[in-house]
């Protein structure tokens, strides 16, 4: 019997040898680059460890916030100012932050998102994924878990959003120091507090049309 088993225990190890071998020799030669996009067959593997190595209770969690008008608000307010500048307003992940990671930030519309279970989602928002650019952000605060709620929520939503919420995120996503300026010298502009430079005609050139 314990023959048998140390046996078993040699074929595993050196089963996990050669798979670490093969992995080891696969990074070797694609480099640490991450210009290329995962292929298919790395995306399908790295799905499944994610969903394997997330805890079956957290999988079943169901959300306990309801799913009213102002906890979805709450959500979108919270991913127009935290996570739209890697994964869009519109969830696409087509910004320039989302398309550098590796792998790139996934279209959450699509079924690969949808069909994470409630628990699923608050999980990784929580705990964030190795070996990827998602981080985690929860800090194990009843508020903290509250607004991952009311992201996953929102999350549900992404396919279906109007055009109305997405201008509303507009105005609500992070602005630099140069885009608050160029706002406020609009406003400035529209109040009547500044006027628009003014050009003399007989000094403006137009190419072509006699002076």
């Amino acid at each position: 019997m314990i023959r048998a088993l140390a046996k078993a225990v040699w074929h595993l190890l050196a089963l996990v040898g050669v798979i670490a071998a093969v992995s080891g020799l696969w990074l070797w030669s694609s480099g640490i680059g991450t210009r290329t996009p995962p292929g298919r067959i790395e995306t399908a593997v790295s799905r499944v460890a994610r969903t394997t190595m997330i805890p079956a209770p957290a999988r079943r969690l169901r959300n306990p916030e309801p799913a009213t008008s102002e906890n979805i608000r709450s959500g979108l307010e919270h991913w127009a100012d935290h996570c739209a500048s890697c994964h869009a307003n519109s969830g696409v992940g087509d910004t320039e932050m989302g398309l550098g990671l590796y792998p790139p930030a996934p279209d959450m519309r699509q079924a690969a998102t949808q069909n994470l279970t409630d628990g699923e989602l608050f999980y990784i928002i929580e705990n964030g994924v190795k070996l990827t650019g998602m981080p985690a952000w929860g800090i194990g605060t009843e508020d903290s878990a509250r607004s991952t709620w009311h992201l996953v929520q929102f999350i549900r939503r992404l396919p279906s959003l109007s055009e109305s919420e997405l201008a509303d995120m507009e105005e609500l996503n992070p602005r630099s120091a140069a885009d608050w300026q160029a706002l406020d010298e609009e406003r400035r502009f529209l109040s009547g507090e500044v006027a628009l430079p003014s050009t003399d005609p007989s000094t403006h050139d137009h190419k072509g049309v006699p002076k």
